[in-house]
């Protein structure tokens, strides 16, 4: 007989991030406010303070929580930022990085999944996440400059237009395929536009996309 709480779950659940190497206070902090479950599909809700990815309609996969740690501590987050992230897929981490960010951008480029998490953000009342229904392989000008932005995507290289969009000494964290493989990467921004990369060492990330998708059907919006 399994008698372990809510409370129980949350604990084990932070415990094991740590114990995989997250130390930030503040990422801990983060994912210990935000209710995964409330993310997630009606039928995986018991799986949600598990270290998995869980399936998204769509084909889409909500990241799994150690990655979603992995990123923001990346990010390097004090508070007070604005942040870009590229791939809202459920909501989830955009709820978890509004926790610490003064405003977070969040695009989606499935209408019907940028449609859901809008509405789990709300329901949460986290009114400094805005969500668009948005190719945002080129970002998002309208808000910029950003202090951070996150992709949730693997690709080639940055995007030249947001690292333009990215504010100076911001940083832009990505996976990046190169000749290694998957890697997640971050590209710091000086104060003559040039840029610092690091690896943070192994990614996997479902390849970027382009186009906003109008259903399940996988049309692009238009057709």
């Amino acid at each position: 007989m399994n008698d372990e709480t809510d409370f129980d779950k949350l604990m084990r659940f932070v415990l094991e991030l740590r114990q995989g190497g997250v130390t930030d206070a503040r990422v801990l902090a983060a994912m210990e406010r935000t209710p995964r479950a409330h993310f997630a599909p009606e039928q995986f809700k018991a799986f949600a303070m598990e270290d998995r990815a869980l399936p998204l309609p769509d084909g889409e996969f909500m990241t799994k929580p150690s990655t979603v740690a992995r990123v923001l501590a990346a990010l390097e987050l004090r508070g007070g930022e604005t942040v870009l992230e590229v791939g809202t897929g459920s909501g989830y981490q955009a709820a978890a990085l509004a926790t610490i960010a003064r405003r977070v951008v969040s695009l989606e480029r499935r209408i019907a999944l940028a449609a859901e998490a809008r509405a789990r953000i709300g329901q949460l009342r986290l009114m400094h996440v805005y969500v668009h229904a948005a190719d945002g392989a080129d970002g998002w000008a309208e808000d910029a400059p950003y202090d951070a932005i996150v992709v949730n995507a693997a690709i080639g290289t940055p995007s030249p237009t947001e690292m333009k969009q990215l504010a100076s000494g911001g940083v832009l964290v990505a996976p990046v395929v190169g000749e290694n493989g998957q890697r997640l990467m971050q590209f710091r921004k000086g104060a003559d536009g040039s840029f610092v990369a690091r690896d943070l060492g192994p990614a996997q990330f479902a390849p970027m996309a382009r186009g906003l998708v109008a259903d399940a059907t996988g049309k692009t919006a238009g057709e």
